[in-house]
């Protein structure tokens, strides 16, 4: 039976291609999507007031679905904090110090423990966590400083971020766009993780090693920006120490359980978030001691500010997206066609019924649309749309969905995430104290190497 199209349907396809122009022209979307929305609404109803109250509805479905992300960053980031003030971090990181005794350890041992810190933490507050202690050391060991941005960012809001295996907030998104489960975004996206990171690590380090020996890229033992927030004398060095040995395993504990109990999704998200409410709690008490209660309230605060912050721009594009889906009967009703089952599948299946399309050219499309959703240095604005494109791609191909969704999201975070966009990569940059623009340059070529092959490899999977 051949898929009943309607104006529906219509405006949502050219609302996403406004999207996908406004983002590669670097403007924000925000009054697209919102457009969108309200013309939707519109249409289906032909009710203004509707209309506008639907835009109000969208804003609370795309919030109320993705408030569990939100919590968890703006409790991770506020621990962080407490971490950091408290010298906490110093003494976690400081083991590490001892293995880097030249620049290729530098590189490789900043970059591990970037990841690992970042699966927890996420690269924002990881960078903090990491630059003050490992950047000097790095330094004195010969690795210029625009290696150790290089290293932190491509492990942290590269290959860490991108496959976001321990908050799962990315695959949430995606996984919530394309309608398939987060398990199933995570398990697709392994593979396309690995290859992504393998590529473009070892690329980046080639390249960063030739122009050393060259003499393009100097080592600088001298004058660098430490990160600002300073920590204060509020523990001894021993309880430092108990909680520098104390917080990674009580993480280490919620891995375990992760994988005993075989929970994903929210389960994770809660377990993590419960052991990080209960860490910034003890050490907000135990550092602050009188002034812990409101202590620990203000962390929190500043958590939330820094969450909404960041997932501010991301809540109009989430409510467009998720109208492509069963958020539409819930924000505006029942006004698709009987035969409907959402107005993305219904593009699918009728792509599926009129244009041949092939896996191999599903791959490189996502890639493209990841790429380029990530050009306002975001990464996860876009990540709904390539989680929303790769569910129509995947009817439309019979299968291959998961693996589209996570090679979109991928693709999206490598790109806009951090590692690519000069105002994306602020982070890393300050702390190493060189320029986004040149930590950008040098990234694109390993990026666009990693990208390329790991979209050949996407191919293969699907």
């Amino acid at each position: 039976m051949e898929m009943e199209l309607t104006a529906l349907h219509w405006i949502y396809v050219v609302f996403i291609a406004l999207i996908i122009g406004f983002m590669v022209k670097r403007r924000d979307t925000t009054l697209i999507c919102i457009i969108g929305i309200f013309l939707l609404a519109l249409v289906a109803t032909g009710s203004l007031a509707s209309s506008i109250s639907g835009i109000f509805n969208s804003f609370i479905f795309a919030i109320t679905e993705l408030m569990s992300t939100i919590l968890i960053i703006s409790i991770i980031v506020a621990m962080s904090m407490v971490l950091t003030k408290s010298g906490i971090n110093d003494v976690m990181i400081a083991p590490f110090a001892k293995f880097i005794k030249n620049p290729t350890l530098a590189f490789w041992v900043i970059g591990i423990v970037m990841m690992v810190i970042s699966w927890f933490f996420w690269p924002s507050p990881a960078v903090a966590l990491l630059g003050a202690v490992l950047l000097p050391v790095a330094l004195r060991a010969g690795l210029p400083a625009l290696g150790v941005a290089m290293a932190m960012n491509l492990f942290g809001h590269g290959i860490a971020l991108s496959g976001d295996f321990i908050i799962q907030a990315a695959p949430k998104l995606t996984g919530d766009a394309a309608s398939i489960p987060v398990g199933d975004v995570i398990a697709a996206s392994i593979p396309l993780v690995i290859t992504m990171g393998v590529v473009t690590t070892l690329s980046a380090f080639i390249l960063l090693k030739r122009d050393m020996k060259l003499g393009r890229i100097k080592a600088d033992n001298e004058g660098f920006v430490q990160d600002q927030t300073m920590s204060e004398n509020l523990l001894t060095l021993g309880q430092k120490k108990f909680f520098a040995v104390f917080i990674p395993i009580a993480f280490l504990l919620d891995v375990v359980a992760l994988s005993i109990l075989k929970l994903q999704g929210g389960d994770a998200t809660a377990l993590v978030g419960g052991t990080a409410v209960f860490i910034l709690l003890v050490l907000s008490l135990v550092a602050h001691k009188q002034q812990g209660l409101e202590k620990s309230t203000a962390y929190l605060i500043q958590g939330f500010q820094f969450a909404f912050k960041v997932f501010g721009p991301v809540i109009p594009i989430a409510a467009f997206f998720y109208l492509g889906d069963s958020g539409f009967n819930q924000i505006i009703g029942d006004y698709l066609p009987k035969t409907s089952l959402g107005i993305v599948n219904d593009l699918g299946a009728a792509l599926a019924a009129s244009v041949p399309l092939t896996k191999e050219i599903a791959a490189v499309t996502l890639t493209g649309i990841g790429a380029i959703t990530g050009l306002d240095g975001s990464g996860f604005s876009g990540i709904s749309l390539a989680g929303s494109v790769a569910k129509l791609f995947g009817t439309a191909i019979g299968g291959g969905t998961a693996t589209l969704t996570a090679l979109g999201q991928i693709t999206a975070i490598w790109v806009g995430g951090g590692t690519l966009i000069p105002w994306a990569l602020i982070p890393a940059a300050a702390i190493c104290n060189v320029s986004p623009f040149e930590l950008a340059r040098r990234n694109l070529l390993p990026v666009t190497i990693g990208l390329a092959v790991t979209t050949i490899v996407a191919m293969f999977l699907i």
